[in-house]
């Protein structure tokens, strides 16, 4: 039994767990899961997400390395200060307001900039898992360019954009990009229902860092 149970895990796509981990409930679950009301931690939500978006991006492989490299150090920096103390750090709006109040905000390692670069990445993975799903015309290369330019390049130096350009030339099939998003136990409607899901669950904490962010001019913070 418990040998099955985690194939079933295994076999589960990245978006499947990613709105498991966030507690997406169907509609049939609505009443019986607001009984069960608890206070949210945009912190944990964040790291669930992009640690989800880690798992996605080692199937493609190594196509967008750059990406998973940076996601993969803010992860790293939010959680530690997240275990240092998860109820004082429980939102990510008291961590931003901290590091601005202590005027590290800016640094290079600051958790603030992680938040917003990971707030970046959750907004660049959307975008691309939007037109994926309703644009079957385009190249899955054509969807990351797109993706790209909306979400990142505004905010990166010459060194990232350069590294991006590199890693656009070993995108995928959008097909095999595809598949691996739908797993071993999903079709094509499954994958769109939860790609919809997912995004919808995501905006609320999407629009914490852009209000915080905004709200202490740090929305327009760059890369090298």
């Amino acid at each position: 039994m418990e040998r099955k149970r985690k194939e079933m895990e295994k076999a589960k796509s990245g978006l499947r767990l990613a709105m498991e981990e966030l507690c997406l409930c169907s509609p049939g679950d609505v009443e019986e899961k607001q009984e069960q009301v608890q206070p949210r931690s945009s912190t944990m939500d964040l790291l669930s997400v992009s640690k989800q978006l880690l798992h996605v991006l080692d199937e493609i492989g190594p196509t967008l390395l750059v990406l998973r490299q940076d996601i993969q150090q803010n992860i790293q920096r939010l959680q530690d200060l997240h275990e240092r103390d998860s109820s004082k750090y429980v939102s990510l709006t008291a961590i931003v307001t901290e590091e601005v109040e202590q005027e590290t905000a800016k640094k290079t390692k600051s958790c603030t900039r992680a938040i917003i670069w990971l707030s970046r990445s959750i907004s660049f993975s959307k975008y691309l898992l939007e037109r994926l799903l309703k644009a079957p015309e385009l190249s899955l290369r054509e969807i990351v360019e797109e993706a790209y330019a909306s979400t990142l390049k505004p905010w990166h130096g010459w060194i990232s954009s350069a590294a991006y350009k590199v890693a656009m030339k070993l995108v995928p099939e959008r097909e095999v990009l595809i598949a691996l998003l739908m797993g071993n136990c999903q079709d094509f409607e499954d994958l769109a229902e939860d790609a919809k899901m997912l995004t919808y669950a995501v905006q609320p904490m999407l629009e914490e860092i852009d209000a915080i962010s905004a709200k202490h001019n740090l929305d327009k913070m760059k890369s090298s």
